[in-house]
């Protein structure tokens, strides 16, 4: 896929790597559909894209099937059929599995993850009639080590993985590809939620939203299934996948300090 003239839907994208990420392929000539709840700051984001392409604004809830079918067809008729889905909306509360009710838990798998699978569903039908296109899916480090404190988070985030590597090989052939982008904690509104007061919530390897907008874009055109930022992130989840029950204990060891 070429990034220029294409069109790209981008969920999630009213702030953090949402945002930074239709900017950026807006600037490279793009035309973006900037998808997310937040109405007012979407108007802002579509606003700064479209002095660089064609952008617009589409309010939806990714949670919710019907809407996603009607923002798709929205879609369609204002700006073409898309060449370029990045699936980003997501959001985690921190809190033990003891203290979160059963329907926040279910409320991070139907964001997350079933926002995820309503937007391929509502857009992979073209893509695969055209034999062209892009699907990136936006997880986390977090999809392949499961950390103490955000089980909810982590189960969304696994099972966007899982569900990405059997669809990239459903599609192997067919001219349509599937790639994971996997960031460690970046410094987003993400943690403006208040469960995370009190929580460390950054470090000094903590990345910049626009450090993942360019890994965003460079899946566009690359034939990995996962590209994990930074790069040497690669060395925990091989680490954790080698030796679980090790990493398992130290990650554990940690959180109760």
């Amino acid at each position: 896929m070429e990034v220029a003239g294409s069109v790209a839907v981008v969920t999630g994208a009213s702030s953090g790597i949402g945002r930074a990420a239709a900017l950026m392929l807006a600037r490279r000539g793009a035309r973006v559909a900037l998808v997310a709840r937040n109405a007012e700051r979407l108007r802002e984001a579509a606003g700064e894209a479209s002095r660089h392409s064609r952008a617009v604004a589409i309010g939806c809830d990714v949670s919710d099937e019907a809407a996603v079918g009607k923002m798709a067809r929205r879609v369609a008729s204002e700006l073409g059929d898309p060449g370029i889905l990045v699936n980003n909306a997501g959001f985690a509360v921190y809190g033990r599995v003891a203290e979160l009710g059963a329907a926040a838990i279910r409320a991070h798998m139907e964001t997350n993850y079933f926002g995820a699978v309503h937007c391929t569903k509502a857009f992979l039908p073209q893509m695969a009639a055209r034999g062209s296109g892009k699907i990136i899916n936006v997880a986390s480090v977090a999809a392949s080590i499961a950390l103490p404190g955000i089980a909810a988070y982590c189960a969304s985030k696994f099972a966007m993985l899982g569900f990405s590597e059997a669809l990239r090989a459903e599609l192997r052939g067919t001219g349509v590809g599937v790639t994971v982008v996997s960031p460690i904690a970046v410094r987003t509104p993400f943690f403006d939620h208040p469960s995370f007061a009190g929580v460390r919530r950054y470090s000094p390897v903590s990345l910049e939203a626009e450090t993942v907008a360019r890994a965003i874009v460079r899946a566009v055109g690359s034939p990995r299934g996962e590209i994990v930022v930074p790069g040497a992130a690669r060395a925990a989840i091989w680490a954790r996948q080698t030796f679980p029950h090790a990493f398992n204990a130290l990650v554990a060891a940690a959180f109760r300090r």
